[in-house]
């Protein structure tokens, strides 16, 4: 395609994850002739830098996306639901990161270290799986290829800042209440709108998002069943319990996994991971080196590291992995998969 670049618009651009996708298409250099802004009635008139130049952000209309490429949105579900047919209608490709298009067989839901190839058959909406599921299926594909994958029993270690600003403000604040010995008023976790919050200063809250009759939380069953998407794999046995920890940015992961192959040793595993796409291995206690959120945050890959073969089952391993949930869980998955659509010529000026 020529370089004289494409109109994209960022729905949700006021926003933590917005606001990254902006930052993350200026430092890719991602071919732009025309930006869009978009946001809600109540953050339109925000000015919002981009390569030395203030843009306004604009009320999100229909109408909005009149001759735009690709639309990022990143704005909530019921904004998505409403919107993102729209922008189809009038010719843009849509990446949507929220949970409205997941699982709805014919949009593909895509993460282009695993399964660039779905988005071949896309029909206008493409969806940007959950931030928790993206660190994961990086990590685990390359195993899967190699060796095969029978199992995933995953917990997650939360950052606050995937429950959105607020959440992260009410960190901040409940921690100097705390140290100050004054009272403490949870409003926003574990679910805002639920009629019980706890603090999360201090504390480990093991509910994000809303019970399911199973038992199992909503965050936890998008964990399930956009992995077996994912990786095409419907009949892989995965388990998942997601905890919200007081951590600003970066999500981190303890894996069990069950390998098909026999008699592999961790440095397998290990080499593998150390030349996938999107993986950094971090993995040697010999000098105490492994992944941690805080020197995750404002990196666009994957880590991994604390491998080792379980104690008591040849064919399964413990893996801990962590990942800025605002960047590879979302801003950077998103603008990555803008740049596939140019690679593979699915979007053209």
């Amino acid at each position: 395609m020529e370089q004289k670049g494409l109109h994209v618009a960022v729905v949700g651009a006021t926003g933590a994850v917005g606001q990254q996708m902006i930052q993350t298409l200026e430092k890719r250099n991602f071919p732009i002739a025309k930006l869009s802004l978009l946001s809600s009635e109540r953050s339109a008139g925000k000015k919002v830098m981009f390569k030395g130049e203030e843009i306004e952000v604009q009320a999100a209309k229909p109408e909005s996306f009149e001759g735009v490429h690709i639309a990022l949105f990143s704005a909530g579900g019921t904004v998505s639901k409403q919107l993102a047919p729209e922008a189809v209608k009038r010719g843009a490709i849509v990446v949507d990161n929220t949970s409205a298009f997941r699982m709805d067989e014919n949009v593909p839901l895509v993460v282009p270290e695993v399964n660039e190839a779905d988005l071949h058959w896309h029909n206008g909406i493409i969806a940007n799986p959950n931030c928790s599921t993206i660190q994961m299926v990086v990590a685990l594909e390359p195993i899967r290829q190699a060796l095969g994958l029978k199992r995933v029993i995953v917990s997650t270690y939360q950052a606050v800042s995937g429950a959105g600003a607020q959440a992260v403000e009410e960190l901040k604040t409940q921690t100097a209440q705390m140290l100050n010995g004054q009272k403490v008023t949870p409003e926003i976790l574990p679910v805002k709108s639920d009629r019980k919050h706890y603090p999360i200063a201090f504390n480990a809250i093991p509910q994000i998002d809303k019970f399911q009759d199973n038992g199992f939380t909503f965050e936890e069953m998008k964990m399930i069943n956009e992995t077996k998407k994912i990786m095409h794999m419907p009949e892989l046995e995965v388990a998942a319990t997601c905890v919200r920890i007081p951590v600003m940015t970066g999500h981190s992961e303890s894996v069990y996994i069950e390998i098909e192959k026999e008699g592999v040793g961790v440095d397998e595993l290990k080499s593998l991971l150390k030349e996938a796409p999107g993986v950094v291995l971090q993995d040697d206690p010999s000098e105490q080196l492994y992944p941690m959120p805080l020197y995750a945050t404002g990196e666009n890959d994957v880590f991994v590291g604390r491998i080792r073969k379980d104690l008591n089952r040849d064919t399964a391993f413990h893996l801990w992995i962590v990942s800025d949930n605002l960047l590879k869980g979302a801003a950077w998955n998103s603008v990555q998969i803008a740049e596939s659509l140019l690679k593979l010529g699915l979007v053209k000026a």
